[in-house]
């Protein structure tokens, strides 16, 4: 008779349709029992539609009978949403408060470098109305899924994406929407997207320090945020508002920053070229109070790469190093957290509707002697 390990185990070649995701990266597998024989699985029943429902019903069966020792197989499926089936080990904002930067590209590149050192990743695309992260991987499938939330789409390496280009007629329609539709569209691509089981969720931020960071800031258990800038002076001078949203204000750790377009290596030569000027990494990385994770090259074969939608081919030193800085940051982060330097809390982030500086308190002017960060 198979025991429960094994039964889990034959589960996961069983692959969600619609998607190259199995049953058990996605979370679904709920309840499996064996007694003298039979064997009875619970399934989430989150995203997913009544025909795919009947199919895995059929598909699991089919699957789990021919295990030796088996006599029945009984299937149920249990009502539940999306981010209550949803397990992520940490999630992590991209931004840097500048436009032009390359957030989508560090976003890309994070995810990649995490995902070929074995880890289960997710994307959140949260640039509404400007996304790129499809474009980057190649992606131009359609989400599918059910009345209790959707599917998000894989790349060829199994990353697990979410952009509003995804859900667009065309690639090039202009989503132009205020700030609340905004805002709620990033909440549900949080609360109704299956991530499943990740070990990593990358938001990529747009611009700015307005309606969509604070709305992640302020619904999103983030683990941290990577703060994104380029060499040139007036870029620091604005990235250094991101820094001071995240941080002083907002009351969220930053992980690392990451230098973009940090120099050129001349193909003829192997010199480096400062095309934007000297690198501002060590002064960047001074005033976020925290570690330099990498400093990226203008590299031709990286941008022909991210034009073809094949950045996950790309396979350089940068992202080994990326994925060991990333991973050193996270757990640093913990460290602190389990000693309890760092609490997570939503309720620390909650801004007064009319908004606030990097001066001020989100919590409000009664609440700002209370400290870094309220407990839980």
């Amino acid at each position: 008779m198979p025991t429960e390990e094994q039964i889990r185990e034959s589960l996961e070649e069983i692959l969600v349709p619609g998607t190259m995701g199995s049953l058990v990266k996605f979370n679904l597998v709920r309840q499996v029992t064996v007694s003298d024989g039979k064997v009875n699985i619970s399934l989430a029943s989150a995203a997913l539609n009544p025909g795919t429902q009947d199919w895995l019903n059929d598909r699991v069966r089919d699957v789990v009978k021919r295990l030796p020792g088996v006599v029945d197989v009984e299937m149920s499926f249990e009502e539940g949403r999306c981010k209550d089936v949803n397990e992520i080990g940490s999630v992590i904002a991209v931004m840097s408060g500048k436009g032009g930067v390359g957030k989508s590209l560090v976003a890309g590149l994070a995810a990649l470098s995490l995902a070929q050192r074995g880890r289960e990743v997710g994307i959140l695309d949260a640039d509404i109305t400007g996304p790129s992260i499809p474009k980057m991987f190649g992606i131009t499938a359609r989400p599918v899924g059910g009345e209790t939330g959707i599917l998000p789409v894989l790349s060829r390496a199994g990353i697990k994406i979410m952009s509003t280009n995804l859900l667009l007629p065309r690639e090039d329609d202009a989503v132009i929407w205020r700030g609340p539709l905004i805002g709620k569209a990033i909440t549900q691509f949080w609360e109704d997207v299956l991530w499943g089981k990740l070990d990593y969720l990358i938001v990529d931020l747009p611009p700015g320090t307005a309606d969509a960071p604070l709305t992640v800031m302020q619904s999103l258990p983030l683990s941290g945020v990577i703060i994104v800038f380029t060499p040139q002076q007036l870029t620091a001078m604005v990235v250094r508002k991101a820094i001071r949203m995240a941080r002083d204000a907002m009351h969220i750790p930053i992980l690392g920053v990451v230098e973009n377009m940090s120099y050129f290596v001349l193909p003829e030569t192997g010199k480096k070229l400062d095309l934007f000027g000297k690198s501002r990494a060590d002064e960047m990385a001074e005033a976020a109070g925290a570690p330099l994770l990498a400093q990226i090259p203008l590299d031709p074969e990286l941008a022909r790469l991210c034009d073809d939608g094949d950045i996950e081919r790309y396979n350089a030193d940068l992202t080994n190093a990326l994925a060991d800085a990333l991973i050193q940051a996270v757990g640093a982060r913990r460290m602190r957290e389990e000693e309890g330097e760092e609490k997570t809390s939503l309720d620390s982030r909650q801004a007064p509707q009319g908004g606030t500086t990097a001066g001020e308190d989100p919590r409000g002017p009664d609440r700002q002697s209370e400290g870094r960060r309220a407990g839980s």
